[in-house]
């Protein structure tokens, strides 16, 4: 069941839907295409009744590395406006995933990075292989990874929290679950059983119950996550002007270090 899609495939199981980034020569990067398309099938499989939960996993070597490489280029030549409707787009499938009625499953088998680790982090759960690596780098590329601090902070904790985003370090996915970021490391040989068990499990609950208690969740956060992401796009949209990030995403693109120092002494405070 591919349904003409480009970036992603789709699988329909007995109870569940299987959503997979298919750009895995791009190591499933995120790209405007993919965003849409994820949330395309979100709203087709929420009034499917067959469909008790749903996985999300990636095609290849790597879950979800990040922004691809030919629209970071691309978002050098952005203005505010443009800026900041792509940076709502990504806000708004995070906030979708994350309020959707219906159980979703993170299967992380390689790299999840930046948004892409975004993406996994607003799942319901998070099932990965010891081979698995997560973190949120932007800092490194002058960029900041606000979209999923809303989340972030709520699931880990802010000292954690500040940590990941600060520092922008990789984390094995042992540490991973050890600060709770992620549920649980399967072997790759036993992962797809895992979480076909887990499923199973899932759907012999009551199908009402489980929607009332993830609405139970969105009771407590929702508008102000949902006030949170049209804020943090509006940020995103602003420091995407700065010259600290067009350096930051000129050395990436060009393979050298950011020279931090002449980009941004006047720099004027944004947040």
């Amino acid at each position: 069941m591919n349904q003409n899609f480009k970036t992603i495939k789709t699988l329909l199981k007995e109870y569940s839907g299987e959503i997979i980034l298919n750009c895995p020569e791009k190591r499933n990067a995120l790209n405007p295409q993919m965003i849409t398309e994820i949330s395309q099938i979100l709203d087709l499989w929420e009034k499917d009744e067959r469909i008790k939960a749903l996985v999300l996993k990636g095609e290849g070597k790597a879950f979800c590395s990040g922004a691809d490489l030919s629209y970071l280029k691309e978002l050098r030549k952005f203005d505010f406006n443009k800026n900041f409707e792509d940076s709502l787009s990504l806000g708004q499938l995070f906030l979708k995933i994350y309020s959707y009625p219906k159980p979703v499953i993170a299967v992380v088998e390689g790299p999840t990075l930046a948004g892409g680790c975004g993406l996994a982090s607003v799942c319901d759960l998070i099932i990965a292989t010891p081979q698995a690596k997560f973190g949120y780098p932007e800092v490194k590329i002058g960029f900041v990874a606000a979209l999923v601090s809303t989340f972030l902070i709520r699931q880990i904790g802010e000292r954690k929290a500040r940590e990941l985003l600060i520092t922008g370090k990789i984390i094995s996915a042992e540490e991973a679950v050890r600060i709770g970021l992620i549920n649980q490391v399967v072997s790759e040989n036993e992962i797809q059983s895992y979480v076909n068990k887990l499923i199973e499990e899932m759907v012999d609950n009551g199908p009402l119950a489980i929607k009332t208690t993830k609405q139970l969740f969105l009771d407590f956060s929702y508008q102000d996550i949902s006030n949170d992401i049209k804020r943090l796009a509006e940020l995103n949209a602003k420091f995407r002007s700065t010259e600290e990030f067009l350096e930051g995403i000129s050395a990436f693109l060009e393979k050298r270090r950011p020279n931090w120092q002449s980009r941004t002494k006047r720099e004027e405070r944004i947040c």
